[in-house]
Formats: structure tokens, C-alpha cells, sequence
């Protein structure tokens, strides 16, 4: 059986915040359809690794590439106009808005343009990844489960091709990360590349 091809290889990245190196010549290929687990104590690196990735920082040496295509990444939009989206430990969301009108903030076309056409893409969108929310609800009367869906929905409007999780189980409770990580081998089935950021063994163990 022939393996995917990667989708991004990352290859010699390096990165320093003043005398601290974060990242040393690192090198790794992210498939499409898979979950790549990135596994290591806290201050290791990881985070710093895939915000190289998602447009936060830009490496000291070392390349990107999609689909062969060599990119350089000065802005998360860039990332995302790649197709590349992280969902953070801490969330950016609008506590006052909707589940709809979040994920679609800022971007083209608008919830206020199509306001039914955007609620009934985030419905479809949530029931084909396993990402039970309400499109109309609030996001403040929202559980931390609810809001790191409406993250990652963010990205899936956005036909984001990979997407990163950093930490994602810390805010969940046991329930919430078995829902996690249901939908993430859902999106993983359906051909999304997702890594994995975390410093616990045995969840990189179940799901990676």
C-alpha cells in the first residue's frame, strides 16, 4: 500500500527567544488523514514548533512546505489562507455573539450578509465532524467543551486542511475529551491532517 503523501514537511527548524533555544533543527511530515501526536514535558518546544506553522513566529533557519510548494508564514491569516489553523489553550471568542456569528467573524461575506445560509453551515458542520453545538446559542452560557467546538468550527468554515490542537484536553472534563477525541478521528477520517499537542502519554496513546 502506497503511504500518503505529506501534506506540510517541516524540515531543519529552528527557533531562539534570546539565549533559550525552543526549537533545534527540527524536521517532521504532517498526512493528511492521520493524527500526529506531538508528545513532550511542558516548556519543550511544541507549542512554539506549530505557532512557527500557524503565522505567530517566524523561524530562525529551517523551511515549510505544502504540497511541495515552499511557504513562508508572517501572519496567522497567511496560515489560514493556507489552510493551516491552530486552536490555542487560551480561546478568542466573543462572549456577547452567537456560535454562528463567531465563526464567521471577520471574514468575508459576513454572518449579516447570508445570516441562514451561515447558521445552516455551522449546523451541517458540526454534525459532520461530531461537533455537537447549538449555531444560534450564546457563547458566554457556553461549557469550555462547547467554545474549544466553536474553535475548531472556526477552522472548519474556513475549509482549513490542518489543524492543530495545543493542549486541547486541559480546560475538558473526562466526558468532553472523549467527545474530543471522537472528532478528531472523525475529522481525521475525512482526510484532515491534526496534530495533537500534549504532554500526557496515555491520551497521545488513545488517540494518536
Amino acid at each position: 500500500m502506497t503511504p500518503e503523501p505529506a501534506l506540510i514537511q517541516l524540515r531543519h527548524i529552528s527557533k531562539s527567544f534570546g539565549p533559550v533555544k525552543a526549537n533545534d533543527d527540527i524536521s517532521l511530515d504532517i498526512i493528511p488523514g492521520r493524527i500526529l501526536a506531538l508528545l513532550g514535558e511542558n516548556g519543550a518546544g511544541k507549542s512554539t514548533l506549530m505557532s512557527i506553522l500557524a503565522g505567530r513566529f517566524l523561524p530562525d533557519s529551517g523551511s515549510i512546505s505544502i504540497h511541495d510548494t515552499e511557504q513562508e508564514f508572517h501572519t496567522p491569516r497567511q496560515a489560514i489562507d493556507a489552510g493551516i489553523g491552530m486552536v490555542y489553550q487560551h480561546f478568542m471568542l466573543a462572549g456577547a455573539l452567537t456560535v454562528t456569528e463567531n465563526v464567521i467573524l471577520g471574514q468575508e461575506g459576513g454572518f449579516f450578509l447570508k445570516p441562514r445560509q451561515a447558521v445552516s453551515r455551522v449546523r451541517d458542520l458540526s454534525v459532520r465532524y461530531g461537533l455537537a453545538i447549538d449555531p444560534l446559542a450564546r457563547v458566554d452560557t457556553l461549557s469550555m467543551g462547547e467554545k474549544q467546538r466553536v474553535e475548531i468550527l472556526k477552522l472548519l468554515y474556513r475549509s482549513s486542511s490542518a489543524l492543530i490542537l495545543d493542549e486541547p484536553t486541559t480546560v475538558l472534563t473526562p466526558t468532553e475529551i472523549e467527545q474530543l477525541f471522537a472528532a478528531m478521528r472523525q475529522m481525521a477520517d475525512q482526510g484532515k491532517a491534526i496534530v495533537f499537542i500534549s504532554h500526557k502519554l496515555n491520551e497521545v496513546m488513545a488517540v494518536a
